[in-house]
């Protein structure tokens, strides 16, 4: 996913997509310590997407503060 995907988004979905990549990543987390993780590049990837997420809702906030 990218930016310009996100930012197509409204704040609901995005915090909805959020939820979602936050409980994958605690599933990667719980599969990395018990051994059972194949793909560790999938953990980066869902950290990068959820620091998208979050810098696109705040930018969403500031946007609608400065208004």
């Amino acid at each position: 996913m990218n930016a310009k995907e996100l930012t197509g988004k409204s704040p609901d979905q995005l915090r909805e997509e959020l939820t979602q990549l936050k409980k994958e990543a605690f599933n990667l987390r719980f599969q990395q310590a018990t051994g059972q993780l194949e793909n560790t590049a999938r953990m980066r990837a869902v950290r990068r997407d959820v620091a998208r997420i979050q810098t696109v809702l705040n930018q969403k906030a500031a946007e609608a503060a400065a208004k």
